[in-house]
């Protein structure tokens, strides 16, 4: 009796290695699929999160009706309609690169994405002369017209912006037409809502913001960092950030 309870017990927790093996071939051919060019943050936190643990208290499937691991992520039925929304920003993230690929490989432009959204940053240098904040139409109309096309892209529709101005640390002529980097930040993010909106873009889906030498990205303490902290973000919000 106690052989045959034996046998038993070892016949009925083979199939926990065949599963597990079918799992890690299906990991395998998962991230043999996964383009790392095109990573998406947000995304790629949730996979992490969700192969956590896996396999583990595997033996114990299908004894509960409590909520799992993809609620603790959100990813209930209730939330559907903002994981759609969250992947149209994946999408408009990759279109974004693709539009943009020669300015981004020239550091004209950089794509990226934060808790707020996805961020689309023009570098000051290229668009505005030195403390000024009248946008060099003539060698940056194309980059503005592709920025503009993909705001009114259907990826996008119902989704809000903020434009937000970025200056270096130093300080502007007192005497010039912006006498602070405060003011410089703001004009230069109108004039390029300006044009956005002269595109055909809703002025109502804007938000603007000028921050000056606040939020560096670099530092000021280089010509280069100095070159990378003057810059326009144009933020395609996240709907818990608008």
């Amino acid at each position: 009796m106690a052989r045959k309870k034996r046998e038993e017990e070892k016949a009925g927790g083979d199939w926990i290695v065949t599963y597990s093996d079918m799992v890690t071939l299906l990991l395998c051919f998962f991230a043999a699929l996964f383009n790392v060019s095109e990573i998406d943050e947000v995304q790629l936190q949730q996979m992490i999160s969700s192969l956590n643990n896996i396999g583990m208290g595997a033996s114990e499937g299908g004894n509960t009706l409590s909520s799992g691991r993809n609620a603790d992520l959100g990813n209930t039925i209730m939330q559907l309609p903002s994981m759609e929304r969250g992947r149209s920003l994946s999408t408009a993230k990759t279109k974004a690169i693709s539009l943009f690929n020669p300015e981004i490989r020239s550091n004209k432009v950089r794509v990226s994405s934060d808790e707020r959204g996805l961020i689309i940053s023009l570098a000051s240098d290229a668009f505005f002369n030195p403390a000024s904040a009248q946008i060099n139409i003539e060698e940056t109309r194309d980059i503005l017209l592709r920025l503009g096309t993909l705001l009114v892209s259907d990826d996008l529709r119902g989704r809000k912006f903020r434009i937000e101005g970025h200056t270096d640390s130093e300080p502007t002529d007192p005497n010039g037409p912006w006498g602070t980097n405060w003011n410089l930040s703001v004009q230069r993010s109108l004039s390029v809502l300006k044009y956005l909106t002269d595109l055909g873009v809703d002025e109502n889906r804007f938000q603007v913001a000028g921050f000056a030498d606040t939020v560096p990205i670099a530092s000021n303490a280089t010509a280069e960092g100095r070159a990378y902290n003057r810059r326009v973000d144009i933020i395609i919000l996240d709907e818990g950030h608008l």
